[in-house]
C-alpha cells in the first residue's frame, strides 16, 4: 500500500472542514508545485469567496493567472489583494502585489 500524497491527504482534509483556508491555501500550492496553474488558480478562487481577507491567496492567483498568460485577470486579482492588504494594514504584501501589477503594464 502507497501513502497518500500530500495533495490527497489535504484533499481528505478538505472533505472533513471545507471551509479551512489554511488546507484550500495548501492544495492550491500543491497544483502550483505541480505546474498546474489551472486548478491552483481554481483553488484559490474558493478560497477567496469563502475568505476575501486572505491576502497571500491573491498574490498567488495573480502570479498564476500572469502564467497562464491571462494578464487581464491577474490585474483583476492583484488590484483587489492590493485593495485588501492596504485595508488590513498589510503593506508588504500589497507593495509586493504592486511590483507585479507593474510588470503587468
Amino acid at each position: 500500500m502507497t501513502a497518500k500524497s500530500r495533495k490527497e491527504q489535504l484533499r481528505d482534509m478538505l472533505v472533513e472542514d471545507p471551509k479551512d483556508p489554511f488546507l484550500r491555501y495548501g492544495l492550491a500550492m500543491e497544483y502550483v508545485s505541480e505546474g498546474n496553474d489551472l486548478e491552483a488558480v481554481s483553488c484559490f478562487h474558493e478560497l477567496l469567496a469563502a475568505n476575501p481577507d486572505y491576502v497571500p491567496a491573491y498574490l498567488q492567483a495573480g502570479q498564476a493567472l500572469t502564467r497562464l498568460d491571462k494578464a487581464a485577470d491577474a490585474r483583476e486579482v492583484f488590484r483587489s489583494g492590493i485593495a485588501v492588504a492596504q485595508k488590513l494594514g498589510d503593506g508588504h504584501a500589497a507593495g509586493e502585489m504592486e511590483g507585479f501589477l507593474e510588470g503587468l503594464s
